[in-house]
């Protein structure tokens, strides 16, 4: 029974799922998307977006988030989510900060600097048109590099954010080597959602010039990591939440429950009023974007899944002191 993953080597949620499938044994065949095989992933697919896994049945599915919840569900052997309900939401949390807050580090270092550009757009290119020669693979990575240059302000990147953004990267990298350093993986010594979700943005940024530079020369824990999970093999089990807390703390603390979630709630409440866009100051910063639709439903869900767990021993105390409560309840103080 073969699964196929129709994705791209630099889109991170499609890298993620192929991890996840390698984790879980699952046999699959990996198909990147180009122009010779548009016809098969419009058959099964509902968005023009990768991954898109095909099912032996001919099903077609898409979103990382639900594809790896579907497959955990299907297939529990080798579980990426923890038997405590408290630290199973730290990790669904996390998994949900890396999607989408960084993405933010890696579509910014990816489109903001020339070197970048041209890396990505290249590679973009060459997937794109095949054997058609470079004239053609020069056009194309052209007209790729202008596109997606112009697309900056969706993830909240200009001139007044960027500061911050790269602040916000550097620190979590910092935080989270330093949390790499005793174990394997973020929650011990198998993946958990977690690691998949953040380390398929950290994976992308690495492969890029300017991120890749500052990761090698500061993270050595988190670039050993990286390699792990290519291909994750489970080392151990999950450890305690109060062993972990020491150093994961922090960046529950410093990075998603003051910077993340603020923006996240912000940018749902400026779509529930349909605003064309918000401000607000965040981490120092003054923050203006265009709200992102998906963001405020995946801020629902996250929403949903706290009310459904918020009764675990020593989540909302662990959750207050990070800061993250009051947005994951659904008010703010």
């Amino acid at each position: 029974m073969t699964y196929r993953i129709y994705g791209s080597e630099l889109s991170p949620y499609s890298v993620k799922v192929r991890s996840f499938f390698r984790y879980k044994n699952l046999d699959h065949e990996w198909i990147p998307r180009s122009p010779a095989v548009q016809a098969e992933f419009q058959k099964y697919a509902k968005l023009p977006l990768v991954p898109l896994v095909v099912t032996p049945e001919g099903e077609g599915i898409q979103d990382s988030t639900p594809i790896l919840e579907r497959f955990e569900a299907s297939h529990p052997e080798r579980s990426v989510t923890p038997g405590d309900p408290a630290l199973a939401f730290v990790s669904a949390l996390l998994e949900e900060y890396g999607d989408e807050w960084g993405n933010k580090w890696m579509f910014h270092y990816r489109w903001r600097y020339q070197p970048d550009v041209w890396s990505t757009a290249e590679r973009i290119a060459q997937q794109m048109m095949g054997a058609q020669g470079t004239l053609a693979v020069a056009q194309a990575r052209a007209a790729v590099a202008e596109r997606m240059m112009g697309r900056l302000g969706f993830v909240g990147s200009n001139d007044k954010t960027e500061p911050l953004i790269e602040a916000s990267f550097a620190k979590a990298l910092g935080l989270i080597d330093a949390h790499l350093a005793s174990r394997p993986y973020l929650l011990g010594g198998r993946p958990a959602m977690a690691d998949f979700g953040l380390w398929a943005q950290l994976y992308e940024a690495a492969t890029d010039p300017t991120p890749g530079a500052i990761m090698r020369a500061s993270a050595p824990n988190v670039m050993a990591w990286l390699r792990r999970m290519l291909a994750p093999q489970s080392e151990g089990d999950f450890e305690p939440l109060r062993d972990l807390m020491p150093t994961l703390m922090p960046l529950l603390t410093e990075e998603v429950g003051a910077l993340f979630l603020p923006w996240s709630a912000a940018n749902a409440a400026a779509i529930a009023r349909g605003d064309k866009s918000f401000s607000m100051r965040l981490g120092g910063t003054d923050w203006k974007q265009e709200p992102q639709k998906y963001h405020a439903r995946s801020l629902t869900e996250i929403r949903r899944k706290f009310q459904s767990l918020k009764g675990a021993c020593g989540l909302e105390p662990l959750l207050a002191e990070s800061g993250c409560l009051k947005f994951l309840a659904g008010y703010r103080s």
